[in-house]
């Protein structure tokens, strides 16, 4: 049985109404540019050995309106056999992102954080379909810590604008 308490006023409290959480939506999602060179292929020579892959990440983002953000990963991948370049594959990737109910200081980490995790599966697909379309194993690239990232990113701009102070 509920109960009704009512303060001295004789008025009813009022249930405590829960703090909105921020939102974030993929409004679209598509590829910018995409590169792939398969200098293997070109060269006419044979993979031999398994190739050792270089894998980058980097990250823009910006706002494009109320409450509206552009997220863009840019993935870069080298795959090599000793010093024989086999392919180079170059995504740039990018997301529109409404953002809700977020205070203003979250908002950069989860356009730096959330908005890139939402968006990394859909990227890594695109990896892997052209390196696969290019004659490779479909390149599956990893879980990317963007929390991590955006950290490290962070301590960097910090310590650059201490030495410039």
């Amino acid at each position: 049985m509920a109960e009704d308490h009512e303060n001295e006023g004789g008025e009813a409290s009022a249930q405590a109404q829960p703090q909105q959480l921020p939102q974030v939506k993929i409004l679209a999602h598509f590829v910018r540019d995409l590169s792939f060179e398969n200098v293997g292929a070109i060269e006419g020579t044979p993979a031999d050995g398994t190739p050792e892959i270089s894998v980058n990440v980097n990250l823009e983002g910006n706002s494009i309106g109320e409450d509206r953000y552009q997220t863009a990963m840019k993935i870069s991948a080298t795959a090599k056999t000793g010093e024989r370049t086999r392919f180079l594959v170059e995504l740039d990737y990018a997301g529109i992102f409404s953002i809700a109910n977020a205070r203003k200081d979250f908002v950069h980490p989860l356009v730096f954080i959330e908005c890139p995790r939402l968006i990394l599966p859909f990227a890594r697909r695109v990896i892997a379909d052209v390196t696969r379309d290019g004659g490779y194993p479909p390149l599956m690239i990893d879980n990317v810590d963007f929390a991590a990232l955006y950290r490290q990113r962070l301590a960097q701009f910090q310590s650059e604008k201490a030495g410039t102070a």
